[in-house]
């Protein structure tokens, strides 16, 4: 899917406006996108076919680059993949091209952050910025991960609960889902933070004062949201860890239980034995032999089990 956006005057503010062709100023949007498009985009922008394509490979990592007045800025974002009632957390490589007449992105499926710019939630949204405008695609990226990692910790927090009464196996499938987005998140935030830097020293883009401003707080939250995902992680390492050692203490507990149990019906069934062999007992002729092994069998269990309790065995 292609559609390209234009900033218009409205009066004293600006809005940003559907229109037909890749005029000068214009951002481009691609997601979903195939051959024909990309090769439509590089003919008119200018921009090479292998820029376009980069974030169409989900195993691309965040790097920028530049040639013939061409950047190409590929960063990680977050993203929610609906996995029936559960939401998996996961990254997607989103690709902002940028030259001296229009800015393109580029994006395997529709996203968030983009989101928001088309739907004009975004104020001071400026297609004729075009520093600014990618800056306030980082921005908002970031602020999407903080978002995402507060959502993270809120499920962690309900799954905890949901473990303190029943250790199931789908809780804790769930915390290892966790683990798993909270490493993607971790992953895509420290790749980003090495292009936040190195756009801080590249001459290619022009910055501006604000700009140089926006790109400070832009950076400040990236930090923020990796310190976060650093937390989470040691503190979902912490509970998993602990929850391990409870699992383990239980099935110990039990298995002594069980041991004991044992041990106490082990009793009746020895003295039991003895009067059912072939050799002659004494007493055994006795009408009330029988009611005899049974109390004294009673009473052998009931004083070990006794034992037992008080030893805290069982």
């Amino acid at each position: 899917m292609m559609e390209i956006y234009t900033t218009r005057k409205n009066g004293t503010s600006d809005t940003l406006e559907l229109c037909g062709s890749a005029e000068k100023g214009a951002w481009i949007n691609l997601s979903s996108t195939n051959d024909d498009e990309i090769a439509e985009i590089s003919e008119v922008t200018g921009f090479p076919a292998e820029y376009l394509k980069a974030a169409l490979d989900e195993e691309e990592s965040p790097r920028i680059e530049s040639d013939n007045g061409n950047t190409l800025i590929l960063i990680d974002l977050p993203e929610i993949i609906a996995d029936g009632d559960d939401k998996i957390y996961s990254t997607i490589p989103l690709g902002i091209l940028i030259n001296e007449d229009n800015i393109v992105t580029v994006c395997l499926r529709n996203n968030v952050v983009i989101d928001d710019f088309r739907n004009g939630r975004i104020a001071g949204c400026n297609t004729l910025k075009r520093t600014r405008f990618l800056l306030q695609v980082l921005y908002k990226n970031s602020q999407y991960f903080l978002r995402y990692l507060r959502s993270i910790d809120r499920k962690t927090n309900a799954v905890e609960d949901s473990l303190h009464k029943s250790m199931k196996n789908k809780e804790l499938i769930e915390l290892l889902g966790i683990e798993k987005s909270l490493v993607y998140f971790s992953t895509s935030l420290k790749a980003n933070e090495v292009v936040l830097e190195k756009i801080m020293k590249f001459k290619q883009i022009k910055m501006y004062e604000d700009d140089a401003d926006l790109l400070e707080d832009v950076i400040i939250e990236n930090k923020q949201a990796i310190e976060m995902a650093n937390i989470y992680s040691n503190i979902l390492s912490g509970m998993m860890d602990a929850f391990a050692s409870i699992i383990n203490n239980n099935m110990n507990r039990i298995m002594k239980i069980l041991a004991s149990v044992t041990i106490i019906l082990s009793i009746p069934t020895m003295i039991a034995s003895f009067f059912g062999m072939n050799v002659p007992l004494p007493f055994q002729e006795s009408p009330m032999m029988t009611v005899a092994l049974f109390l004294l069998s009673l009473s052998i269990a009931i004083t070990l089990g006794l034992y037992m309790l008080k030893k805290e065995f069982i």
